[in-house]
């Protein structure tokens, strides 16, 4: 009986620290969800900020983010970016050169570039 107790937890303990596909799984649910966060962060500290200029800053800084957390807050970096830019082009009327640039800063942050080379002049340390 003790035996196949020992048997069990020894298992368990292997089946739990082996890399299998359900682990992964959730790991990247988490961080997807993580990432999006992170985007949102973003998006909001853009908002509070209401700072001219601040707007590449700010796509390469959730999306910088949202990429350290790992594939699934690269993913989820990658959709949200790609929704919004889809969306904000044919409504804001800003035109496929802000779009372009939007995404040069979103691509450079997810690539783990430093946000800071978008950053402007004023912006406060906060952010």
């Amino acid at each position: 009986m003790r035996l196949c107790i020992c048997f069990v937890l020894l298992s368990v303990i292997v089946c739990a620290s082996a890399d299998n596909p359900f682990a992964r799984g959730g790991r990247f649910v988490l961080d997807a969800a993580g990432g999006a966060w992170d985007m949102l962060r973003a998006y909001r500290d853009m908002r509070e900020a209401n700072h001219i200029g601040a707007d590449k800053y700010f796509h390469a800084r959730g999306n910088y983010d949202a990429a350290r957390r790992g594939p699934g807050g690269a993913w989820a970096a990658r959709v949200i970016s790609d929704a919004r830019e889809n969306w904000q082009s044919g409504l804001s009327g800003r035109g496929a050169e802000d779009t372009r640039a939007d995404q040069e800063a979103n691509a450079w942050g997810r690539n783990g570039g430093d946000p800071n080379r978008y950053r402007p002049p004023g912006l406060p340390s906060k952010y």
